[in-house]
């Protein structure tokens, strides 16, 4: 029996919501003293990764209030007693109708951790925003070993279903269940809405069956215990709609506190593999991330609830845009359609979100305000305009969101159609929220146009009744400022093209080219351990794209040019880093410097997924309609030139310190100081604040450009690789309902150092569909193979490309050396996962990342 708790209750809030936490010293795993208040503080720390997994699925409970050494109760419905925040969704069984908890947000995974919830358990789909249950979006196997067998046979069985799921073009991610097996899910790609539970689990089945009758000595698909001694049971029924599984990062109810926990294939490799604690999944989830992140990214929200309208949109939807797309037609109406990109969402951005209020003419003049959140612009219709005078509140009706790709839609909607009449913006900007809870939004707007002010809206109208969509708007008293007349409604002499010159011009022009950067070399293990940190300095390393930066002085005033690693003008893509040209001093000038530029999360860490969708831009309003959704930070950490004079022969210390001294940084420009400590310090604060490694420089170094020196030395925490793109196979290709639109998977090289190519494996996983659809127009096709040795079965139904793009994936590991070819065992890519386009880099600067 679990010991008595003698703690007393603590109320906290979590996310807004209020809860009750009692008795945290209680004891759930008495063989190793794990108490509730350590669960919780597990469920805690798990919370980014696990909800990421779980959300919008239906929930299942297993419970332990005396601790796993009690009784457990295994539950679905929701109780009286449940709080009415936690986020729900009702399934009609044959007898009964059963209201099942989401594990959408932390404050629910808290509540669950204060009713002694262990397990949690989600079937293979998720619930629609509108409660619409959507088709599954992964399948799973569940090996399960009988008696006599064990992790290490289920590792050879998720080996032989991995060849398979990978030939029907599925990549399978491995998590130790934290029982006694193995599961395997994969992503299941594309928007077919006539995709059902019950075709999945046949897919599954005849998978089981064929490893069953190709390994009879290892495998059973039958669940007869009789039959399953010294075999694994390759579990297929899981796939049913109505059953469910363990979901990642859930604890398990025995003795330990074990976690289901994502695992890397080359850990199965490992003769001593066993199920983690919990202790051990925090720590690889801090250092690693999460491994099961693809099977997210990669795979397509489904469509609901119309799918003959819906498929004409070639990305994948978020159910939050529905209704907007069910009044509009998109070969009828310009306005954008939107969707998702299956990770961070399109519009978030590095510092604040953004609003555009755009004025209407529609059958009656009103305004739309709209605001960015959780993926789409909320909206709310105003007849009066924004009001100015906090003693007079307006009236706003709340309309259907809109994609975030409308915060930058001017034109005319044509009559007939829904909202027929012109749209011009009136004002756009970011804001910072202040409060956003059911029924309440306040928000400080910031605008170059009209100012900043701060407004409330409230809603007015009954949560479910006929006005619930009827709010107020209110300026407040209290204001950042003064600022924003003409107030909507009013006259104005300037329209959403009118631009400052800054944005509108090109940027600079220079005659001589621009220095190309020098290079880091990846160092192996033993030259790392020798590093003195009196001899080298410690650099974070920054996820984004390389760029020489030049300020100098014109006609025109003080400019900025921004030039890539293989020589591209960066210039017109990055307007808003014309602003470095405003923290130098004209002393200085011609002054070149070298930096990255990078596309922060909400967190403030590099993001290079989000850095695609910056990327390769040149005509303004394709510029300005991106910074919309994403905003890019520069960060210095070298000079090259000051006043026209070469510090290239200077050391590194005397280079970093003339840097703090020329440049005086304010967002969007950084220039970041060196680590702390040793290198091992130094990689451990990087992993801790989850950047991509570091950079060791020695100190005494000067600049070479253009050059790889062993005088910069980079750490990764996680194994990329840049690679040439030499073809791409359709998605389904071979199956008879292939899309020669749509890339199922790219084909991939690495130049020789003779310059030829040799083959090192496919990536047909983490992509967007926009991804997918955008390699078919990027790539020049050519007639024949650019290279030798691509195996058979990936060469079928190839459509091979000229070498000339480059692209960075993660891998797990490499089959062999890289650096030591083999005919007899050529080197491959292990789970390679898309990261995006190498814009900034040619095929000549591809190297093996040993």
């Amino acid at each position: 029996m679990a010991r008595p708790s003698s703690s007393p209750p603590q109320t906290v809030s979590v996310e807004g919501r209020r809860l009750q936490l009692t008795n945290l010293d209680k004891v759930y795993y008495p063989a190793t003293g794990t108490t509730k208040g350590e669960v919780l503080q597990y469920l805690a720390q798990v919370a980014p990764a696990l909800l990421r997994h779980a959300a919008h699925r239906p929930a299942t409970r297993k419970r332990w209030p005396d601790g796993v050494s009690g009784q457990m109760f295994f539950q679905k419905n929701l109780d009286a007693s449940t709080p009415s925040w936690v986020p729900r969704r009702a399934i009609k069984h044959r007898t009964s109708t059963n209201d099942y908890v989401l594990v959408d947000d932390l404050a629910t995974l808290t509540w669950l951790g204060q009713t002694a919830t262990l397990e949690i358990h989600v079937p293979q789909w998720q619930f629609g925003r509108t409660g619409t249950p959507l088709p599954p979006d992964r399948l799973v196997l569940d090996l399960d070993p009988g008696p006599g067998a064990g992790l290490a046979e289920c590792a050879e069985v998720a080996r032989l279903a991995r060849t398979i799921l990978q030939g029907m073009d599925l990549e399978p991610f491995p998590v130790t269940s934290g029982s006694k097996g193995i599961h395997l899910y994969a992503a299941l790609t594309g928007h077919d809405d006539a995709l059902t539970s019950d075709a999945v689990s046949a897919v599954a089945r005849e998978l089981a069956r064929h490893l069953e009758a190709e390994h009879p000595d290892l495998v059973v698909s039958d669940m007869k215990k009789s039959l399953r001694a010294g075999k694994v049971l390759v579990d297929w029924s899981q796939n049913n709609g109505a059953k469910t599984t363990i979901a990642p990062y859930s604890l398990r109810g025995r003795d330990e506190p074990t976690v289901a926990a994502p695992r890397t294939w080359a850990e199965l490799d490992d003769p001593a593999l066993g199920q983690l604690g919990y202790a051990e999944v925090l720590e690889r989830l801090e250092r690693d991330g999460d491994l099961l992140e693809p099977l997210v990214a990669g795979h397509l929200s489904q469509l609901e609830p119309t799918p003959e309208r819906l498929a004409t949109f070639d990305r994948a939807p978020s159910d939050r845009l529905t209704t907007y797309w069910a009044k509009r037609d998109p070969d009828r109406t310009p306005e954008p359609m939107g969707g998702t990109d299956g990770g961070a969402p399109a519009g978030a951005t590095s510092d604040a979100p953004s609003f555009v209020i755009q004025e209407h003419h529609a059958r009656r003049l009103h305004w739309d305000f709209r605001l960015e959140h959780d993926g789409v612009l909320v909206s709310w219709a105003l007849p009066r305009g924004e009001p100015t005078d906090p003693k007079q509140n307006h009236l706003a009706v709340q309309t259907e969101d809109h994609p975030l790709e409308y915060g930058a839609f001017e034109g005319s909607i044509p009559a007939g159609e829904y909202g027929a009449g012109e749209v011009t913006i009136w004002d756009a900007g970011t804001y910072e929220l202040e409060k956003w809870r059911e029924g309440e939004v306040i928000a400080t707007l910031h605008s170059e146009r009209r100012g900043s002010r701060r407004l409330a809206l409230i809603r007015t109208g009954g949560r479910g009744g006929d006005d619930e969509n009827s709010w107020l708007i209110h300026r407040t008293k209290d204001q950042p400022g003064s600022g924003g007349e003409p107030r909507p409604g009013e006259p104005s002499d300037r329209r959403s093209g009118d631009r400052p010159a800054a944005a509108r011009d090109a940027g600079p022009a220079a005659s001589a080219p621009a220095p190309r950067p020098m290079l880091a070399t990846t160092a192996p293990p033993a030259e790392l351990a020798r590093l003195d940190p009196d001899d080298w300095a410690f650099e974070v390393k920054w996820d984004g794209f390389r760029a020489v930066v030049e300020v100098f002085a014109d006609d025109a005033g003080r400019r900025v040019r921004l030039t890539s690693r293989s020589g591209q003008d960066l210039t017109v893509t990055f307007p808003e880093l014309q602003a470095l040209a405003d923290m130098v001093g004209n002393d200085d000038l011609p002054l070149v410097l070298d930096g990255e530029i990078v596309a922060l999360d909400a967190g403030g860490r590099p993001e290079f997924r989000r850095l695609q969708q910056r990327a390769n831009l040149t005509r303004p309003r394709d510029v300005e309609k991106a910074r919309r959704g994403v905003t890019v930070d520069l960060v210095l950490f070298d000079v090259l030139r000051v006043a026209g004079r070469s510090l290239e022969q200077s050391p590194y210390t005397d280079r970093r310190a003339e840097l703090g001294r020329v440049v005086d940084p304010r967002r969007p420009v950084h220039v970041p100081q060196a680590l702390d400590g040793d290198l091992g310090e130094a990689l451990e604060t990087s992993r801790l604040m989850r950047l991509e490694g570091v950079v060791a420089k020695r100190r005494r170094s000067g600049y070479t450009p253009g050059r790889r020196s062993r005088d910069w030395l980079k750490i990764k925490h996680a194994r990329t690789q840049d690679v040439v793109v030499v073809g791409w196979r359709p998605l389904h290709a071979g199956s008879g309902q292939e899309d020669p639109a749509v890339a199922g998977s790219l084909l991939l090289a690495l130049p020789d150092a003779d310059g030829s190519l040799r083959y090192v494996g496919k990536v047909g996983t983490g992509f967007r569909e926009a991804d997918r659809r955008q390699v078919v127009r990027r790539l020049r096709p050519v007639d024949a193979a650019p290279l030798d040795g691509v195996p058979r079965p990936e060469a079928a139904h190839a459509r091979w490309a000229a070498p000339e793009h480059v692209a960075e994936v993660s891998f797990g590991d490499w089959t062999s050396d890289p650096a030591r070819p083999s005919s007899d065992d050529p080197p491959r890519l292990r789970h390679a996962v898309w990261r995006g386009w190498r814009d900034d880099k040619t095929p000549a600067d591809v190297v093996v990342e040993t």
